[in-house]
């Protein structure tokens, strides 16, 4: 097949560009620098799509924007992260609705965000949006890629919680170096769920949509959420070092603003309903499996 990916360059975009690469799909990156050659095409935001190298292409994947966790949240990184993801969205979705020979499918990325803080209560595709930047941003974000589902492209919205893998996600640049030197530790109570999956199963997962018949939002998650005191202690045993100290609530606000509420100190207990029922088969269902497995890759 060929597949159109935005995003190619980034922490899960390179992984599975890898992935179907090695098994000889035709991956066409949609960059927004000049491309340097017939496995690029141009596409900016809120802009132009080379809408002529997209012609045929049997999927699109849509990976692209700002990171939610890269920066403290001022109000100006909030509008990037926002308009980065429904601009963006908004852009590809039109372009693909516009084709003549359109994709089958769009794989669109999305966030668990949807849901807001879920506390102790289990939630599903089914269950409501929830309140928050997040939730709002998420939703706006899934509504731009309407044009290309009223166009009759199968459109799925991949609602991925924490991504576990080496030299990006969740454990990224930092915290893994942490809780190698013996630093780590939990986050405010601890006791916030963590809805995670391996970068294996993400990937696995991105491509099992892209062949399925499944449309609409789809949780990419791990079956078996696990507090954030469970994580940072699997994490440190994990690396072989002692993850004893603790964050108060009120340094992670100083630190990292609005994030802290709504990326780290937040529950969400989410399950992968739907993917689970259409037969998907995770390699890494718990978390230490997950991390020991990951972190030797």
């Amino acid at each position: 097949m060929r597949i159109a990916i935005t995003g190619a360059s980034g922490f899960i975009g390179s992984a599975l560009t890898r992935s179907l690469e090695a098994d000889g799909h035709q991956v066409l990156r949609l960059v927004r620098r000049e491309p340097t050659g017939p496995a690029e095409a141009r596409w900016r935001p809120g802009g132009e799509v080379d809408t002529a190298a997209l012609e045929g292409v049997h999927a699109v994947v849509h990976l692209a924007g700002a990171g939610i966790g890269d920066r403290r949240w001022t109000e100006e990184y909030k509008r990037r992260i926002r308009d980065s993801r429904v601009e963006g969205t908004a852009t590809l979705a039109a372009a693909l609705a516009g084709l003549t020979d359109r994709p089958a499918v769009l794989v669109s990325g999305s966030a668990i965000g949807y849901y807001g803080d879920t506390g102790d209560r289990e939630a599903d595709e089914d269950s409501p949006r929830g309140e928050g930047f997040l939730a709002e941003v998420t939703a706006a974000w899934e509504a731009a890629a309407r044009p290309a589902a009223d166009a009759g492209i199968r459109v799925v919205l991949a609602r991925t919680g924490m991504v576990l893998g080496r030299g990006g996600g969740a454990l990224g640049q930092r915290l893994l170096p942490l809780f190698r030197l013996g630093l780590g530790g939990r986050l405010g109570s601890g006791r916030q769920y963590m809805s995670w999956i391996s970068l294996t199963d993400q990937i696995a997962a991105l491509r099992f949509l892209i062949d399925s018949d499944l449309s609409g939002p789809v949780n990419l998650t791990a079956p078996r959420p696990v507090t954030n005191a469970e994580f940072t202690g699997a994490l440190g045993r994990a690396v072989r070092r002692p993850a004893p100290w603790a964050v108060p609530a009120f340094a992670l606000r100083t630190v990292l603003g609005g994030f802290a509420e709504e990326g780290v100190l937040i529950s969400q207990r989410v399950i992968p309903r739907r993917l689970s029922e259409a037969g998907f088969r995770f390699v890494h269902e718990e978390l230490t499996e997950a991390l020991t497995a990951e972190l030797a890759a």
